[in-house]
């Protein structure tokens, strides 16, 4: 009877083990990136366009699936109308014109794909490049924390001033609805402005907690993958893939959750200016915000951020692996059960933060699993650690530290068609040491 309690109390121990492994990164009984998406878009063929959009929507209008559409410059959602797309349509982004998509305030976008049926926004070009196109920008009434009710967005190339209002975006609706983005595909957007300055893959500037978001890919965008300006966003099952800059950018007050994501990063694609996995902040000036409204604040569970190198060592060496992890001041950041793995740190904490204990408990690493990263975490510009290491290495955290390759990391990453990026079991469970080890306890 003992020998027998004693094999239970270690299997569930085991099991336990497992379980709390599992659980960390992205998770799901299947892989949940079946079907809908696309790591080899480069390759992919839909044909021409056979519509064109062009100037403002200002009436209900429903794009079928069948045709494929071309977006010919700004392209505008205005007049409180509602842009309906049916699963399988493809939108095409204009090269030339520097095609875009924008949902203003009092809009609506009701993208709502199915698993096996996706939307997809991508290129016009035949040699599809990041970059050839705008990309798309949703405008909504949630707060920010900039002085006043509303802002505009400036960076379209081709705005005359009689069309700014539809640029404007912040308001004080926090359930503001700008619609719904599901099973989408947004491929090769985040055009280069004059400026030097990019479109990103998908812009929310003031977005409300009622628009779904939800199964959403951004690939090879130029500028950011996804970038939240203010609002109070939600966002589930999103994907970056190989993204130019920041894959998930939070800044100017933002009130986000993001949930069981995965950003894909590659070290030959990434630009010099220290582009992250996910970028927290709640100023570009701070001339420019009120402080008393709320500063960003992010919620991320369960996500897996992955360096994809060929060789780490030297990528590391060359300068093209940056941080996945980057906090600015007057930021907060609740990460939990998420993987990084394969960066140079994991984690940059921006150098205007006071290490104090109340700055630390405003960001939060918590049941991490930190893998074959060059460091974990550290202040910018200072190499000494040590008291980040004390703080977050408390067993209190349950952060767990590893190096193991990718390959042995991941349930199979190599498969360009079907990548599986949940965690790989333990093996020990089914090892022969295990049985040997539980039949010889006394």
């Amino acid at each position: 009877m003992k020998n027998f309690t004693q094999i239970i109390f270690i299997f569930l121990f085991v099991t336990g083990n497992l379980f709390s492994q599992q659980e960390k990164g992205i998770v799901g009984s299947e892989n949940w990136l079946n079907n809908w998406t696309d790591f080899k878009s480069t390759q992919s063929d839909y044909g021409e366009p056979t519509k064109i959009l062009a100037g403002n929507i200002a009436a209900n209008t429903t794009l079928v699936k069948g045709e494929v559409y071309l977006l010919l410059g700004s392209v505008f959602v205005t007049n409180g109308a509602t842009l309906t797309i049916e699963p399988g349509v493809v939108i095409m982004g204009d090269y030339k014109s520097n095609g875009s998509l924008t949902v203003t305030k009092g809009a609506k976008i009701m993208a709502s794909g199915l698993q096996t049926d996706p939307i997809v926004f991508t290129s016009n070009r035949t040699v599809k490049r990041a970059g050839d196109w705008g990309g798309i920008v949703l405008l909504g009434e949630a707060p920010t924390n900039k002085f006043g009710n509303g802002s505009a967005v400036k960076f379209y190339p081709d705005l005359v001033p009689s069309s700014y209002a539809s640029a404007n975006y912040g308001g004080e609706n926090t359930a503001d609805n700008s619609g719904i983005l599901k099973y989408v595909r947004i491929e090769f957007a985040g055009k280069r402005l004059a400026n030097g300055e990019h479109f990103n893959g998908l812009l929310l500037a003031g977005v409300g907690d009622t628009t779904i978001l939800e199964n959403v890919m951004v690939s090879y965008s130029a500028g950011n993958a996804i970038e939240a300006w203010g609002g109070q966003v939600n966002m589930l099952n999103i994907v970056s893939y190989r993204c130019s800059n920041n894959d998930f950018k939070f800044n100017f007050g933002a009130q986000c959750n993001l949930t069981n994501s995965l950003a894909v990063r590659s070290p030959y694609v990434s630009n010099s200016t220290g582009s992250r996995c996910l970028k927290v902040a709640s100023y570009e000036r701070k001339e420019d915000i009120d402080f008393s409204k709320k500063a960003t604040s992010v919620v991320a569970k369960n996500i897996t951020f992955l360096n994809d190198s060929d060789d780490l060592e030297t990528d590391i060496k060359m300068g093209l692996v940056k941080a996945a992890v980057y906090v600015g001041d007057y930021a907060s950041l609740d990460m939990n059960k998420s993987v990084i793995s394969g960066f140079n740190p994991a984690v940059i904490l921006e150098d205007k933060i006071s290490i104090n204990q109340e700055n630390l408990e405003k960001i939060k690493f918590t049941s991490m699993y930190f893998n074959n990263c060059n460091g974990n975490i550290f202040v910018e510009n200072n190499a000494n650690n040590e008291d980040l290491e004390n703080w977050y290495g408390n067993s209190a955290f349950f952060n767990v530290y590893s190096k193991s390759s990718n390959a042995e990391t991941f349930i199979d990453i190599r498969n360009e068609r079907r990548p599986d990026f949940r965690l790989r079991i333990n093996k020990i469970i089914a090892s022969n040491e295990v049985d040997q080890d539980l039949r010889t306890i006394d």
